[in-house]
């Protein structure tokens, strides 16, 4: 019997959840699916520089989870750079702990 899912905790939700490449039609386009779990793993240790540590104890997870969303992640913003695929953020196993957005740009 596999092991259920645990809910990572997420406190932001992004105000833009989708993102292209410039000149490209949508219907040409290919998608890469960053969960929100990822991008929130992604937003505190990336982009705030919190250490593994803290990120993995603010979302509720184990460094070993909190490294495997890292990993994922990167690696998905990097097909999507790389090879010109749209980003959709969107779904996970996750709980909202604030109801907050980050601000649109």
């Amino acid at each position: 019997m596999v092991r259920p899912r645990k809910c990572k905790k997420v406190y932001a939700i992004p105000g833009v959840t989708y993102f292209k490449p410039r000149a490209i039609p949508m219907s040409e386009l290919e998608e890469v699916e960053l969960n929100f779990e990822e991008f929130e793993a992604i937003r505190l240790k990336d982009r705030k520089g919190y250490e593994q540590k803290k990120v993995a104890k603010t979302m509720g997870i184990s460094q070993p989870t909190l490294h495997r969303l890292l990993n994922s992640a990167r690696k998905k913003i990097a097909e999507a750079l790389v090879e010109g695929k749209a980003i959709m953020i969107k779904g996970g196993d996750y709980s909202l702990k604030k109801k907050t957005k980050i601000k649109k740009r």
